[in-house]
C-alpha cells in the first residue's frame, strides 16, 4: 500500500500540472475551434432559411438553455420533414452558440458527461462525410439541403458554402484531440478520487467492482459510477501489472515542456488583417436583399396610413418646417451589453441612404484580385482601423435592422403580416460576416501581442519575420 500512497502523491501532482496546462494551452484553442465550428454552421442554417428549405423557429429566440443537450436524431417522415428540420436545426444553433458563448471551459467543469455532450453536439451533422446516403437522417436531410442551395446559386453564396464546409470539416478533428486530452484528465482525476473510497476498504473488497460500486453510491450520492474505469484502477493497484501501469499512466501525465520555438514560421499580419475585411463583405448581398425588403415594407406601411389624419400630421410637420417627408419609426431592442431596453428613432430615408453607403463601401472587399492588393498595400493602422470601424457600424446596423424588423411585423394587422418581408435569415448571414472579420481582429490582436512578448524576450526582430 505504501507504493499506492507514494503513486497517489505523484499522480495528484501530474494531474494538477495537466489541469492547469488545460486551462492555459489547450481550453482556449478547443474553444475558438468549436467557435469556427459554430461559424460554419450557422452560416449554412442561415442559407437555409433564406432559400425557404427550413422555416424560423418562432421559439427560437425564446429557449433558456442551463445546460448543454443534444437534439433528438431519430428518423421523421416526409411529411413531418420541414417541421422536424426546423425545430431540431434551431435547437443545434442555440446549443452551439450557448457552447461557446456562455459554457464554462475549465479542466475541472468539463466532467466526463459533459465532454460526452459536447461530442455528441459536434458529431450531430457528419460534415466529414456530408451525404445524401447517409445513415443518420440529420445527415441525409442537411446534404440533401446543401447540395440545393449550391444549384443556381452565385459566386458570393458559393464562397459562403465552400467557407462554412471548410470551417465545419477543418474544425472537427482538432476539436476531438482536444476532447480526448480532456477526456484522458478526467478518467484519471475520477480514479484519483474513487482511491479515497478503495482505500478505505479491505483489498478483497476493494478489487470487486460489486463491492466498490456499493461504497460509492454511499459516499457519492448522484455522482455517475464508470464500472470500466474501476476495473482499470483495480487493475493498476491490486494486480502484478500494477506498478508498470501506473508508471505508464506518470509517463502519459508528464508535465508537457513548451520548447523555444528558434524559427518562427513566417506570419504576415496584413493578410490577417485583410482576410477580415473580406470577411465582412460577405454582408453585401444580404444588405442588398435587406434594402429591397425594407422599401417594400415602408411602402406597405405607407399605404396602410393612408388617412385625413395622417395627412393633417404631415401638414402640420411642413408647417413647423420639421423634415416635412420625414418618416420615423420609434423601435427599441434589447443591449445585450447592459441588458437594458434601448429605444430608438429611426429616420427611415436617412437610414435607408446609410444601408446604400455601406454596400457601396463593402461590395469591392467581397472580391479578390485587385482590391486584395489594394488593402495589403496600405499600412496595418489603417486596415485595422477600417476593419474596427465597419465592424462596429455593422454590429449596430444589425441592431436598428432587428428592431425595425420587429417594428414592421408588429405594425400591421395580422390580415398584412404575411405581406411583410422578414429579414432574419439576412440579419444571420450579417452576423455570422461580422464574427468571423471579429475572429480575425482576434487573431491580428494575438499574434501582435505573441510579437511583442518575444520582443520583450529578447528575441531578434528578424527571427519574426
Amino acid at each position: 500500500m505504501a507504493d499506492n500512497d507514494d503513486y497517489v502523491i505523484k499522480l495528484s501532482e501530474a494531474l494538477k500540472a495537466r489541469a492547469d496546462w488545460l486551462d492555459k494551452s489547450e481550453l482556449p484553442k478547443l474553444k475558438d475551434e468549436l467557435r469556427a465550428y459554430h461559424t460554419g454552421f450557422a452560416s449554412l442554417y442561415n442559407l437555409y432559411l433564406k432559400k425557404g428549405l427550413i422555416h424560423e423557429d418562432p421559439y427560437k429566440a425564446e429557449a433558456r438553455i442551463v445546460e448543454l443537450e443534444v437534439p433528438i436524431s431519430t428518423p421523421f417522415s416526409e411529411a413531418e420533414r420541414l417541421d422536424q428540420l426546423t425545430r431540431r436545426l434551431a435547437n443545434y444553433d442555440n446549443q452551439l452558440d450557448f457552447l461557446v458563448n456562455f459554457y464554462q471551459f475549465g479542466a475541472e467543469f468539463l466532467t466526463l458527461n459533459r465532454i460526452k455532450l459536447i461530442v455528441g453536439l459536434v458529431k450531430y451533422v457528419d460534415w466529414v462525410n456530408l451525404s445524401p446516403d447517409s445513415a443518420s437522417p440529420i445527415t441525409k436531410a442537411v446534404a440533401e439541403m446543401t447540395n440545393q442551395i449550391k444549384t443556381g446559386t452565385d459566386t458570393l453564396t458559393m464562397s459562403v458554402i465552400s467557407e462554412s464546409l471548410s470551417h465545419l470539416n477543418k474544425s472537427y478533428n482538432p476539436i476531438m484531440a482536444y476532447l480526448k486530452a480532456l477526456t484522458d484528465y478526467q478518467k484519471e482525476a475520477y480514479k484519483l478520487e474513487l482511491r479515497n473510497i478503495t482505500k478505505e476498504m479491505p483489498p478483497a473488497e476493494a478489487s470487486n467492482v460489486a463491492q466498490v460500486k456499493r461504497r460509492f453510491a454511499q459516499a457519492k450520492r448522484g455522482m455517475p459510477f464508470y464500472p470500466d474505469l474501476t476495473e482499470e484502477l483495480i487493475r493498476e493497484d491490486y494486480t502484478k501489472e500494477g506498478p508498470a501501469l501506473r508508471e505508464e499512466v506518470l509517463k502519459k501525465f508528464k508535465v508537457v515542456e513548451n520548447k523555444p520555438k528558434h524559427v518562427k514560421a513566417p506570419v504576415s499580419f496584413k493578410s490577417i488583417l485583410v482576410e477580415g475585411i473580406q470577411a465582412l463583405g460577405g454582408a453585401t448581398s444580404s444588405l442588398t436583399d435587406i434594402a429591397a425588403k425594407l422599401d417594400e415594407n415602408h411602402s406597405l406601411l405607407e399605404n396602410l396610413k393612408k388617412g385625413f389624419f395622417e395627412m393633417l400630421k404631415k401638414l402640420f410637420y411642413r408647417l413647423l418646417n420639421k423634415e416635412p417627408d420625414a418618416v420615423i419609426y420609434e423601435v427599441e431592442y434589447m443591449d445585450p451589453n447592459k441588458g437594458v431596453l434601448v429605444k430608438e428613432r429611426i429616420n427611415f430615408m436617412n437610414f435607408r441612404a446609410d444601408i446604400d453607403r455601406k454596400i457601396k463601401t463593402l461590395t469591392p472587399m467581397a472580391s479578390r484580385g485587385s482590391v486584395t492588393a489594394k488593402l495589403e498595400a496600405m499600412q496595418e493602422e489603417q486596415l485595422i482601423g477600417f476593419l474596427e470601424r465597419n465592424i462596429r457600424e455593422l454590429q449596430a446596423l444589425h441592431k436598428s435592422l432587428s428592431a425595425l424588423d420587429e417594428h414592421f411585423k408588429a405594425s400591421v394587422g395580422r390580415e398584412d403580416r404575411e405581406k411583410i418581408k422578414g429579414i432574419k435569415p439576412e440579419l444571420g448571414t450579417i452576423k455570422n460576416a461580422t464574427l468571423r472579420a471579429n475572429s480575425k481582429r482576434h487573431d491580428y490582436s494575438a499574434q501582435k501581442e505573441e510579437e511583442e512578448q518575444l520582443r520583450r524576450l529578447g528575441v531578434a526582430p528578424q527571427e519574426l519575420k
